[in-house]
């Protein structure tokens, strides 16, 4: 079967033909602008996201016309979070509120104090990116827009609109409004009615593997394709990605080592942790949830240090594996790496990072050291505090532009004492997830959800390292006491 995956990320947009989820046939990708028009915003033109998948699947149907003529499906994963508010017509009435719009924190108390248990019901605690708090914030300062709102959509939902015209969401995605109960995977009265939106304006809630819509017969015939094409209802970004990476059975772990970090662990039952600011969503595979803790700078953390120090990435990757390997681990600074603030287990989004142990001696390849072993120690604090709710994690694998730095692989098996897997195609995780889902939705059966995807490498916990690392976490910890104090 031939299917198309989209993953719709902050950044840019991926499609991804593929045929019988084994074997890419074609691929195409296209940046998306970020407009930041005060300090704290982060907003998207909705349109702009139509027009660059529609753009991406016509280099799709350049580079492979035979095979898209013969597509079946096409899946969406995308950006989690956002607030978009549409009129009558279901049209935008502003741009898109992204995940990392910061404005509407003051908003997060007036909602966790009118819904004390929130964090037990929905996907975690109040946080500015999440998308009730934002509808809060539009009520009050662009009260003339919310007048005019009657539907709420996220990211991919929208693009499934144009692509189907069809209004609809699933749980995945959906968990992250804080508008539905997530045990229930139902809307709810009670939490609407706390961020002052009335459920009538929401979307129909189906199973994440479900077809949402038939492609539009003139976007078939644009493409040449011989349809009909079922669209799926897709996935938040996380979950299409853990999908894509072989996490569908509890005990499976999906670690994505990017600008952000993210521990995905896939959980039997619903285990929320508001108190470790571990977010909780159901997943895409039916029966079962997704424990995530947030490590909010990756390899972001490392690109700044390239920046201060005016070094590439991959000679600061090069250094630090070399200082690892010889005898003076201890001389290295520590450095808490939580340039944006940390969200698991403290979420303190105010936090600052910090280095410490500075002496003439330190070199750029030592701070890079630091930079990836503290992002190291940071997803293990996210592991144990999933643990510590009921999640229990077996095997992990890692996704990410952070995988290709052996080095981080072998601090992430130190840190968390456990083998790390890598796949075939790791970047490609995200739309193959969504693909996967097309694939159900045409017709394959929930069984392709449990496919599974096999290991390329392994990277093994090495008990020196470890050893070494169990040293310098004390400090480590003493260092993050003093921050969050």
């Amino acid at each position: 079967m031939l299917t198309i995956g989209i993953d719709l990320g902050t950044s840019g947009i991926k499609a991804v033909l593929i045929e019988d989820l084994s074997r890419v046939i074609a691929v195409a990708a296209e940046p998306v602008a970020v407009s930041r028009p005060h300090l704290g915003h982060s907003e998207q033109d909705a349109d702009l996201w139509v027009a660059t998948v529609l753009a991406c699947l016509d280099r799709l149907a350049g580079q492979a016309p035979r095979e898209m003529a013969a597509v079946r499906g096409i899946g969406l994963s995308g950006q989690m979070l956002a607030a978009l508010v549409l009129d009558a017509d279901l049209r935008p009435l502003r741009p898109a509120m992204l995940w990392n719009d910061q404005r509407a924190l003051a908003e997060c108390a007036e909602l966790l104090a009118a819904v004390p248990d929130i964090g037990r019901r929905t996907n975690g605690t109040p946080d500015p990116g999440i998308t009730a708090p934002k509808l809060i914030w539009l009520r009050k300062h662009e009260p003339a827009v919310m007048d005019r709102a009657r539907m709420l959509l996220l990211t991919k939902d929208y693009v499934r609109l144009a692509l189907t015209g069809e209004v609809a969401t699933e749980p995945s995605d959906a968990g992250g409004t804080q508008l539905l109960d997530v045990a229930s995977g139902r809307w709810d009265p009670e939490l609407c009615a706390a961020a002052g939106w009335d459920p009538a304006h929401l979307p129909p809630v189906l199973d994440s593997w479900a077809e949402a819509g038939r492609l539009r017969p003139e976007l078939c015939a644009r493409w040449g394709i011989a349809g009909p094409v079922s669209v799926a209802a897709g996935a938040g970004d996380n979950m299409g990605s853990t999908l894509g990476a072989g996490g569908a059975r509890p005990g499976d772990a999906v670690l994505t080592v990017g600008t952000s970090g993210v521990a995905c662990i896939v959980d039997a039952a619903f285990h929320p942790g508001p108190e470790k600011a571990i977010l909780t969503s159901a997943h895409v595979v039916p029966g079962v949830f997704l424990s995530m803790g947030v490590v909010m700078s990756a390899t972001a953390s490392l690109d700044w240090l390239g920046q201060i120090t005016g070094r590439k990435v991959p000679d600061l990757d090069a250094g630090a594996e070399a200082f690892a390997a010889g005898p003076g681990l201890a001389a290295a600074p520590l450095f808490l790496p939580c340039l944006t603030g940390i969200r698991t287990p403290l979420n303190r989004p105010d936090l600052l990072g910090r280095m410490a142990g500075l002496h003439p001696g330190v070199t750029p390849e030592m701070l890079a050291y630091a930079t990836m072993e503290g992002v190291a120690f940071q997803f293990a604090d996210c592991v144990v505090a999933q643990r510590g709710v009921g999640a229990r994690p077996e095997r992990f694998t890692v996704v990410g532009g952070g995988t290709r730095s052996r080095l981080w692989l072998r601090l992430l098996a130190a840190a968390l004492g456990r083998p790390m897997r890598l796949i075939d195609g790791a970047d490609m995780a995200g739309p193959r997830g969504a693909a996967m889902l097309a694939a159900v939705a045409a017709g394959g059966g929930t069984r392709l959800l449990l496919r599974p995807v096999e290991a390329i490498a392994e990277v093994a916990p090495e008990p020196a390292l470890a050893a070494a690392l169990a040293l310098r976490r004390r400090p480590f910890d003493g260092l993050l006491a003093d921050r969050s104090a």
